[in-house]
């Protein structure tokens, strides 16, 4: 049966996790996002009941 043999399918696969490796990987995570995140302030926010008039 020769789809058992192992030869040629590890190099495929070596050969394809080597290109995601080295092409795929460094592409990704050089991807810079439009808008960065600003720093949260620490302090919370003050809230006011609101004034609504209730007829």
């Amino acid at each position: 049966m020769p789809q058992l043999n192992p030869a040629p399918w590890f190099a495929i696969l070596i050969f394809s996790w080597l290109v995601f490796l080295t092409i795929l990987v460094p592409k990704v995570l050089a991807y810079s996002f439009p808008n960065e995140a600003a720093p949260q302030s620490t302090q919370a926010p003050k809230t006011e009941p609101w004034t609504w008039p209730w007829h």
